[in-house]
């Protein structure tokens, strides 16, 4: 049975897996309560509490304007469960870096809100926050495995110019041409608050000695319990398995495939902080490695130097000493965004337009009372990687809500070309996967009238 009120504010589905006898063509099951079992699809089962709850969710967050049945919610869980299945299959990787850090970016803005781990997982249903921690790591993982084998069935998928014009007149003929909501377009500038080369030599130093007392004799494991400030460690001490394509930063792979079993690295600089890694086991292409992390600091003296620096950038703009452009160019250290004059790009859509109503709520809370022109106060940011900065953004450009245009808005009607043909393709597979992949369904959902044939009739 799910935790209560997981899955409605986590997107949470708790995965069962099956254990298959080598002489049975039915699985059998490992550990499994059979009230409530809706569907059996490969290896993986569907709960009756999961269809509640992804009803629940879809309900919330479209303010009760979209209504699914229990069949229809059905069959959508499926889906994703013959992704997660073939995924398997086919060995598509998951690294435990993207899995750690997609658990640990919902728990910190989880802890956002309710202010302690005890009041986190008293209230989703968990004795201690490990447990929380393990459920939503097999979440994650199942989530990132979907993700993953969608794209692997559509990475070479593209649409052509021809394409995108026969997909705006179908719309058009159906009257369905969609509202394009009002969009806005950034631009900022950045100045990071670095630490010392005095802080850097204490990390570095301290991670030599812990390094030192390891060689004599000391746990690697205790001390990355003790010591290491990559977030996952009170999950997993420090331990990652990889290989030369888990998607790990350069540094960090580069140090693991340099060693022998036992040897432990010189401290080393990542995006994250510095490190020093031990392999623990190499099996065949794979390497077990264990490691610790330590962030040097920032002090709130260095902090308020770099804020008084970008003040006066604001404040030479705002009396006309400077253009933003210009000011991008001379002062700004996010080299991403300074190539293109500072401007920001979604990473949804991969174009500079932001949607109001589909921003970051945090990002949106900057920008919300700008007009055109206006520039937002110095105000602190960070990134997952632990860097401090302070930013100013300027809202470029402002459009209204209209109908959209094939001309004026060519790049977001090639996206929902796109993005119908990459359905399509998927679809057409899971039509094709279902005739040869184990499914049971629950006499009470035989009745029915699904997609595809998943009852096989």
């Amino acid at each position: 049975m799910l935790k209560k009120y997981l899955i409605p504010l986590l997107s949470i589905v708790t995965l069962y897996t099956y254990a298959q006898d080598s002489t049975s063509k039915e699985p059998e099951t490992k550990r499994i309560k059979l009230d409530g079992v809706a569907a059996v699809v490969g290896k993986n089962i569907v709960l009756d509490s999961e269809i509640a709850a992804y009803k629940f969710e879809l309900e919330q967050q479209s303010e009760g304007k979209v209504e699914v049945t229990d069949c229809e919610m059905l069959e959508q869980i499926m889906n994703r469960k013959l992704l997660s299945h073939h995924a398997v299959i086919d060995s598509v990787e998951v690294s435990d870096a993207e899995v750690n850090g997609r658990v640990e970016q919902k728990i910190g803005y989880f802890l956002q809100q309710l202010g302690s781990e005890e009041r986190l997982f008293t209230l989703y249903g968990f004795d201690n926050m490990a447990d929380l921690r393990n459920e939503l790591t097999e979440i994650e993982k199942e989530a990132l495995l979907i993700s993953k084998m969608q794209q692997k069935l559509t990475d070479e998928i593209d649409v052509t110019p021809e394409e995108v014009r026969n997909y705006f007149k179908s719309l058009e003929k159906e009257n369905n041409v969609p509202e394009i909501g009002s969009e806005i377009e950034l631009a900022q500038i950045v100045m990071y608050v670095k630490p010392t080369t005095q802080e850097e030599q204490r990390v570095i130093d301290k991670l030599n000695q812990i390094k030192k007392e390891v060689e004599e004799g000391s746990s690697f494991k205790m001390k990355a319990i003790l010591y290491s400030e990559d977030p996952g460690v009170t999950q997993n001490s420090g331990e990652y398995t990889l290989t030369r394509e888990s998607g790990m930063v350069k540094e960090f792979k580069e140090a693991a495939f340099s060693l022998n079993e036992g040897e432990i690295s010189e401290p080393f600089k990542s995006d994250y902080g510095y490190h020093i890694l031990t392999v623990e086991k190499i099996k065949g292409k794979q390497r077990v490695v264990r490691h610790i992390l330590i962030q040097p600091e920032v002090t709130e003296e260095l902090k308020q130097q770099v804020k008084d620096s970008l003040e006066q950038v604001r404040k030479d703009i705002l009396t006309y000493k400077i253009n933003f452009e210009d000011a991008v160019t001379k002062y700004s250290e996010e080299k991403v965004s300074k190539s293109s004059n500072g401007l920001l790009m979604n990473p949804e859509t991969g174009d500079s337009k932001f949607e109001l109503t589909r921003m970051d709520p945090a990002l949106y809370a900057r920008i919300s009372t700008l007009k055109q022109g206006e520039i937002t106060d110095v105000f602190l940011d960070g990134t997952r990687e632990g860097e401090t900065m302070w930013k100013i953004i300027l809202l470029k450009s402002k459009t209204e809500a209209h109908i959209a245009d094939l001309n004026e808005d060519y790049v977001k009607v090639q996206q929902l070309a796109l993005q119908k043909k990459h359905e399509e393709t998927i679809a057409k597979w899971a039509k094709e996967k279902i005739g040869d992949t184990y499914i049971k369904i629950n006499s009470e959902y035989l009745n029915c009238k699904f997609k595809d044939n998943w009852t096989k009739k």
